[in-house]
């Protein structure tokens, strides 16, 4: 059983950071070799989407538009844990934040174990 944590969210104000973890578990060790982890995010009333992605063996990074120039994704190999920065925040950042391991995609349904989501409000 592969489970994802995400931790970090809260309430910030615009122009603040943030860093998101995402922690796994269970298999997630043997998971995380052989996959790509991603980041995606769902804000009140929208569909969710894509933020960026890593490779966990490579190290390669793929960011939104969105994101490019503000969010950062890295890992830590040795914690099985990733991170993704996030700075200069804006309002229109606010949704719920989720983590997964999948493939190398920027489509979710690429990505077969999810985290639960932490929220991230910004306000104005």
């Amino acid at each position: 059983q592969v489970q994802l944590v995400e931790s970090g969210g809260g309430l910030v104000q615009a122009g603040d950071s943030l860093r998101l973890s995402c922690a796994g578990s269970g298999a997630s060790g043997r998971i995380f070799s052989v996959h790509a982890i991603g980041w995606f995010r769902q804000a009140p009333g929208k569909k969710r989407e894509f933020v960026g992605v890593i490779s966990w063996s490579g190290g390669g990074t793929l960011y939104a538009d969105a994101a490019k120039g503000r969010f950062t994704i890295s890992r830590d190999k040795a914690k099985n844990t990733m991170y993704l920065q996030m700075n200069s925040l804006k309002p229109a950042d606010t949704a719920v934040y989720y983590c997964a391991a999948g493939r190398w995609s920027t489509d979710q349904a690429m990505f077969d174990y999810w985290g639960q989501g932490t929220q991230v409000t910004v306000s104005s």
